[in-house]
């Protein structure tokens, strides 16, 4: 594997078209098969997805029964679907705590790193990076419905897939159903009791985080939308939730802290702004942090090394790397909806995605060369980071040996 940077790749004329200033700086190219608020769904069979790709998918899924690799993964995931499958669409009513708006249906979460003083038990906590509090996973909270949620919706839209059996699609449905579109159980579009601190914060801009797992919920949505498990009334619903949530982070004083962020909650701020308004049917939102993409993160938050200076200060630095590295391709597939080529873009300093990527990429089974802090090196993290940077810049530039459902996802 050669290690370096890329120089700036094209640009899709559609976005030249739109007026975008990343656009007018490189050429044009054709128009690819991710058509802007449309997701896929033209090239796949009506599914409209935003990362998840027709091509790789039916590939992948006509190699299924030959491939022992695929079909050991295929087994997992039915596995985890059956699991969801039998378990009650989860809700943020579920909660055993009422937050101070008493309104049940808004969302409320603690902050991972913050605990009680073991000096002043009944004080404000106080932070240990690196070391989760597991009491923020416990049903006083709802950042582990939430993270169930995302994590059946997107086991079930895969599962009906790959397997076509309607109980997966019709499950993804009612699971999305409970968290997003039934009024008496749809969380309140808003984070402002997420990620609070006893005793400091009733909500923080860091609580912005936790709506990522929601990138996945739009692609499951698409993958079973031919079947009609959600009507396209509900799909409105769906749609006009994540309009009214991107009115919340644009305007709520935690949502622009967040944006504000230069660090892994920055990049995240915009992986989710740009996926949920390209979902919600807002291209123009979509693309205002996309063409402020490459002076705003790229340029700010990336060394002409590749270095992640602010993820390098952590006592968990390599995972933060990666953290980042997968936020900011999430950026990047939206970016190539609207014609906009991210990956293969690089600033005059060469600083850009890919290089950021041969920054970590060498240490794969070399953990001990690290020089940075990482409490707990994150093998499978760095496998499944650099199965999807083949997908994007190989194949055959990156090793790929993850396991599990990523390679469901990615083709080789």
């Amino acid at each position: 594997m050669q290690l370096g940077w890329t120089t700036p790749l094209s640009v899709l004329a559609a976005t030249a078209a739109m007026g975008s200033p990343v656009a007018a700086a490189f050429p044009s190219a054709p128009v690819g098969v991710c058509k802007g608020s449309e997701g896929y769904a033209a090239a796949f069979d009506g599914r409209r997805t935003f990362t998840l790709r027709p091509d790789a998918l039916n590939a992948i899924k006509a190699a299924l029964p030959g491939d022992p690799a695929l079909t050991e993964a295929y087994r997992g995931l039915i596995a985890r679907a059956d699991q969801a499958l039998a378990r009650k669409p989860g809700s943020v009513m579920d909660k055993r705590t009422i937050p101070i708006s008493g309104d049940r249906r808004d969302y409320l979460s603690i902050g991972p790193y913050w605990w009680p003083d073991p000096a002043n038990p009944k004080g404000p906590y106080v932070r240990r990076d690196g070391q989760v509090n597991p009491e923020r996973d416990t049903n006083r909270f709802d950042r582990t419905a939430l993270g169930r949620m995302a994590s059946d919706a997107d086991a079930l839209g895969l599962a009906y897939f790959y397997s076509g059996d309607r109980k997966y699609a019709d499950k993804a449905a009612a699971v999305i159903r409970a968290w997003f579109i039934t009024t008496e159980t749809a969380m309140n579009p808003n984070m402002n009791y997420a990620q609070a601190v006893p005793g400091r914060e009733n909500g923080r801009a860091e609580g912005v985080l936790d709506t990522s797992a929601f990138i996945a919920v739009i692609d499951a949505a698409g993958l079973i939308g031919p079947t009609g498990a959600l009507t396209a009334d509900e799909i409105k619903v769906l749609e006009s939730w994540f309009s009214r949530y991107i009115d919340w982070m644009r305007s709520s004083p935690n949502g622009k802290a967040e944006a504000a962020a230069r660090n892994n909650h920055g990049v995240w701020y915009d992986a989710q702004i740009a996926r949920f308004a390209l979902f919600a049917r807002r291209p123009d939102v979509a693309m205002h942090t996309v063409d402020a993409f490459p002076k705003d993160r790229i340029a700010r938050q990336i060394e002409p090394t590749g270095a992640l200076p602010h993820e390098l200060a952590r006592t968990r630095s390599f995972h933060y790397s990666l953290y980042t590295l997968q936020a900011a391709y999430h950026v990047a597939d939206s970016a190539a909806c609207l014609g906009v080529d991210l990956y293969g873009y690089a600033d005059p300093k060469g600083r850009s995605l890919r290089k950021a990527t041969d920054f970590v990429a060498p240490y794969r089974g070399r953990q001990a060369e690290w020089r940075y802090k990482e409490m707990t090196w994150p093998a499978d993290g760095l496998d499944d980071l650099l199965t999807r940077a083949d997908a994007a810049w190989g194949p055959g530039v990156y090793p790929r040996a993850a396991k599990g459902d990523v390679v469901l996802r990615y083709r080789r």
